[in-house]
């Protein structure tokens, strides 16, 4: 944690125009909670004057501020920031709290892996994309459900080679404003696979997702094989817990899977579409009943024992990015930021 001008533990910096102390400048690990919250102000200002304009409201008021309190990490004796309160919308397309929900996954995923590394350390990791042709998004619910069901189809045939997966669902807005859902897998497979009869190539990968589909094209489908060493995976959980920079290719397969599954910038970007314009308002509102009650998250075999938290709503938002290598000790400062939509930043201050 950096320190400001003004105080060994949080300096208040002085301007032209007040005192401020700025989240990002304090924390750096904590700057994307200002580009996150400009993400939902922008959110909240499409939402008005729709059918669902309760949400504009929910989420404008989502975050505004935030309460940290300090901790000192039990390795390195380094202080940092900890948040210890806020109030969250929980809104489905709110920014903040799909960034937080996701962070929530990644924190269970990193306390789930070295049990499942530990009673599988032999095991082989496979990452899957499935994809369709573009819908309109009119028709994202329908083409969701023809997918699921296909995915079903998948993994119940005889040659489906995996005893756990992880499944989640992206969405991507096209140039031409139509939607790009795909799906994003984790796959566990045998020591084995690589020599048995059930190894399947890209081309049969893609056979068999489009016999599944049941369509009449070839989709685009990606099947890459996950590369590292089991033996290392504990450490570098470990490593990337106190770092928050993973090379881990397991590690960062987990992570693309859970990961949130509209982009904030896909909801706020503008159209370039020469043949029609849908207005970002117009896209956001539809985008929202498309998915309304849909799941992001499923999983399967091996996995359904130790992923299974993961399909349901985190309860808790605030610890989100709590790390089990850290621990509390006294207090020595606690601070409360608050969201600024003209500055765009959280900072601590008083205008002059």
């Amino acid at each position: 944690m950096r320190n400001c001008d003004d105080s060994p533990t949080c300096p208040v910096k002085s301007t032209g125009q007040g005192n401020f102390c700025f989240l990002a400048e304090i924390s750096p690990r904590d700057k994307r909670w200002d580009e996150i919250r400009g993400y939902a102000d922008e959110i909240a200002k499409l939402y008005k004057n729709t059918r669902y304009s309760k949400y504009a409201d929910r989420i404008s008021g989502c975050s505004r501020r935030l309460n940290f309190g300090t901790v000192r990490d039990a390795d390195t004796g380094e202080t940092r920031l900890k948040l210890r309160l806020a109030l969250f919308c929980r809104v489905p397309r709110c920014p903040v709290c799909q960034w937080r929900r996701s962070l929530m996954w990644r924190a269970k995923a990193f306390k789930i892996l070295p049990k499942l590394f530990e009673n599988y350390p032999d095991a082989r990791y496979l990452f899957l994309t499935l994809t369709v042709r573009n819908c309109d998004l009119t028709d994202l619910r329908s083409t969701l459900a023809d997918m699921n069901k296909a995915w079903e189809r998948l993994f119940k045939r005889k040659y489906f080679p995996a005893i756990g997966w992880l499944k989640s669902v992206e969405v991507t807005r096209s140039e031409d404003d139509t939607a790009h859902p795909h799906f994003h897998v984790l796959l566990m497979v045998k020591p084995s696979y690589f020599q048995g009869k059930y190894y399947l190539s890209q081309k049969a990968w893609t056979e068999l997702w489009q016999k599944s589909m049941r369509i009449d094209y070839t989709p685009i489908v990606h099947i890459q094989v996950v590369k590292d060493n089991i033996s290392n995976n504990i450490g570098e959980i470990g490593n990337e817990s106190k770092s928050n920079n993973c090379n881990n290719s397991i590690i960062n397969a987990v992570l693309e899977t859970i990961k949130y599954s509209v982009k904030p910038s896909d909801l706020v970007k503008m159209s370039r579409s020469k043949s029609r314009i849908v207005s970002n308002q117009d896209w956001l509102t539809e985008l929202t009943s498309q998915l309304y009650k849909t799941k992001s998250l499923a999983t399967g075999g091996i996995f359904k024992e130790y992923f299974k938290e993961l399909e349901e709503e985190p309860d808790d938002l605030i610890n989100a990015d709590d790390l089990p290598d850290t621990e509390e000790g006294t207090k020595s400062l606690d601070l409360m930021f608050k969201w600024s939509e003209f500055k765009k930043r959280y900072s601590i201050g008083y205008e002059i």
